[in-house]
């Protein structure tokens, strides 16, 4: 039963994952890419992202792969650095917010209540900067809400046996945010290249 209650928390997790990727694909949508040509330039930094379990290891690649979406350099390499530490996704969002959602029955608190949604997603928003480009980054991002939220911190131990499960999924989205980042950046301040001189770019 315990190993069922898991897999239901992967599967959790991925469901809010894919969501938020959407989510992605519809914000560059917005930005005046095709979501088609951002997947299929983007699939190489995701994949290495998701085997690898490192935003930091994938920082060249991300950048690489901003600047055949249309980024200038300059907003690529700060979007990409950036993103390594801050707004963090998967990361430093869903995974410490989905914790605190779980673990709050155990100590009489309603998840539900409005109060205590618009404190875990403030106290989220907070802890977001200066999470770890690394593997086990969402550990100490989740250990510092839950302390914020005066929620046992132990019970996010139990999680550490599908961290890594987890984690592969978390790490592509973050890489994947930094670069819609970099995208709606350029958009809003004019400067996204045509899809002509991006593949000049690529080349």
């Amino acid at each position: 039963m315990p190993f069922l209650k898991l897999g239901n928390f992967v599967i959790a997790s991925y469901v809010a994952l894919i969501t938020m990727f959407i989510i992605h694909l519809l914000i560059v949508a917005i930005a005046g890419v095709n979501p088609i040509t951002y997947i299929k330039k983007s699939l190489p930094v995701l994949t290495f992202a998701f085997t690898s379990r490192t935003s930091a290891g994938a920082l060249p690649l991300n950048i690489e792969t901003q600047r055949k979406l249309g980024v200038p350099s300059g907003i690529a390499n700060f979007a990409a650095s950036f993103g390594l530490s801050i707004g963090q996704n998967g990361c430093a969002a869903i995974y410490p917010a989905m914790l605190a959602i779980m673990i709050a029955p155990t100590v009489g608190i309603d998840p539900t209540s409005i109060s205590f949604i618009l404190t875990v997603v403030g106290i989220v928003a907070i802890s977001s900067f200066g999470v770890a480009g690394v593997g086990g980054g969402a550990t100490f991002a989740a250990i510092i809400v839950l302390s914020a939220l005066n929620l046992p911190v132990g019970l996010a131990g139990v999680l550490i046996s599908i961290e890594p499960l987890i984690d592969m999924g978390r790490t592509a989205l973050n890489v994947s945010d930094s670069m819609v980042s970099g995208i709606v950046t350029s958009r809003a301040t004019g400067s996204l290249e045509k899809e002509e001189k991006t593949e000049e770019v690529a080349i």
